[in-house]
């Protein structure tokens, strides 16, 4: 069985939107128009509401993809791998799979994501859809394995 990595992984996830959200947020200042009513926030609207959606595609999918990890998982020496083949990396749909529920994962300040990741021997909503686990990078063990069911 893997360790669940719990409290690593809230830091992972920390580190990631973290950034994610900073440059959103410029995003939104830099392309978005002045919000009716409110002159002190912005708005995004139509098809310039997805410009938002590229840092996270990039800082979650595209790294995990083509470089192993996120920054977020990178720092804390997790790594997410097939359940199946742990020598193998993600494939770009398992890797969206996973954050693709990470705002069901993260509702209510993280606690469904950690109610999940307790009853589940550490894997996520997103992990449990795209067969996925979180390792660590430095295991010396790479027995290290989980059972599927």
């Amino acid at each position: 069985m893997t360790k669940p990595y719990i409290e690593r992984k809230f830091i992972a996830v920390i580190i990631d939107y973290s950034i994610i959200l900073t440059i959103d947020y410029n995003l939104i200042v830099i392309f978005g128009k002045p919000a009716v009513g409110n002159p002190e926030s912005y708005e995004l609207t139509g098809i310039s509401l997805f410009i938002i959606v590229i840092p996270w595609l990039i800082f979650t999918v595209c790294l995990e993809t083509f470089l192993g990890s996120t920054l977020g998982n990178g720092i804390m020496s997790l790594k997410p791998v097939d359940q199946k083949n742990q020598n193998r990396g993600l494939t770009f749909i398992q890797s969206f799979q996973r954050h693709l529920l990470d705002p069901i994962d993260m509702f209510f300040f993280g606690l469904v994501g950690y109610l999940v990741m307790k009853h589940n021997n550490g894997l996520r909503l997103g992990d449990l859809w795209a067969k996925t686990v979180v390792v660590d990078m430095k295991s010396k063990n790479k027995n290290e394995s989980i059972k599927t069911e």
